[in-house]
């Protein structure tokens, strides 16, 4: 398996000026098997955006796992202010799917989180949709921090440095630029001062690979990995069922929302729908098909991106061409 139909779609995105940047790579359980750079170097750092949620989730994942958290345990255990105008209870697995109902600030809000978290309305109630948000992994980070004691980022950093991803970081010095982030809306000294445990961390292709092929490894039964391989069922079970979903991601889509995973087991685009992962605001994507025993990651950095479809990318990975 070349790949290159794959590598071919990230150069010719680059030479035609629809990305500025690429750093494609694809892994199986026993490591990186593929690995290139498109107008930057294949150890170039970007700026994650929301992938950092996956790794969020696992932190939380982590946790459940050693009986600090359930799915259950609701935000007013880690931030008691949480919610007095509200009559219902957000928990653990209303944050992690995006069924919170908690209003959403812009990525860029200058508020510090904790407090956007407290102030924020609702826009329904728990459980009753699903609306998008990265105000709620804030929630997530409260929850995680409260029953560890370990901060969100260094707690993410430890697990994450175990399987060789050492690069995981907040600090944005030294990480490529989205050029064209103010013309998507986003003012990017603001958002790197937010610090979000939902779009916050940095990282290379080759640290998310290196997540990838641990996570493929429970898949084919591995214990003693980042995860318990039941805590990897837990967190691909859907959770968002048949309610709502709301933009910017409607039910045409063919996805659901697991533990932080974006499940996308109906998506009409893909060839296989064994997968899950996430994507990232500026054109990130982590990815991992266990049937297919890969995971794939592409870095980029443009907020907008005419005439670039990654499922054109994931259906030439998963195929091997």
């Amino acid at each position: 398996m070349g790949f290159d139909s794959a590598f071919d779609w990230a150069r010719s995105h680059v030479a035609e000026g629809r990305l500025p940047t690429a750093v494609l790579g694809v892994a199986t359980a026993d490591g990186t098997v593929a690995l290139d750079g498109f107008g930057t170097g294949t150890d170039a750092s970007y700026p994650l955006f929301s992938i950092t949620k996956a790794l969020m989730g696992i932190t939380a994942a982590r946790a459940v796992e050693r009986g600090l958290l359930t799915a259950e345990t609701p935000l007013t255990a880690a931030v008691p202010e949480f919610g007095r105008k509200r009559d219902d209870i957000v928990q653990l697995r209303h944050l992690v799917s995006h069924t919170s109902g908690i209003s959403e600030p812009p990525l860029d809000t200058a508020v510090p989180l904790r407090t956007e978290l407290v102030a924020q309305g609702r826009d329904f109630a728990a459980g009753t949709a699903s609306r998008y948000s990265t105000l709620a992994f804030e929630g997530v980070a409260a929850l995680t921090e409260h029953a560890t004691g370990v901060p969100w980022d260094e707690d993410t950093r430890r697990w994450a440095a175990s399987v060789g991803a050492d690069g995981l970081t907040l600090e944005h010095d030294g990480a490529l630029d989205v050029p064209d982030a103010a013309a998507g809306g986003l003012d990017m000294t603001r958002f790197r001062a937010t610090r979000s445990p939902g779009a916050g961390l940095v990282g290379s292709a080759q640290d998310l690979l290196r997540i990838g092929s641990a996570l493929l490894r429970i898949h084919g039964g591995e214990q003693g990995g980042i995860l318990a391989p039941a805590t990897l069922r837990m967190m691909l079970r859907p959770l968002t069922g048949a309610i709502p979903r709301l933009e910017p991601y409607p039910a045409e889509r063919g996805q659901d929302w697991g533990f932080a995973f974006n499940l996308r087991t109906r998506a009409p685009g893909l060839i296989d729908q064994d997968v899950y992962g996430h994507g990232g605001w500026a054109g990130t994507e982590f990815w991992v098909h266990p049937s297919a025993g890969l995971c794939w990651v592409l870095l980029t950095n443009r907020a907008v991106r005419e005439g670039v479809d990654a499922d054109e990318l994931d259906n030439a990975v998963v195929s091997g061409r």
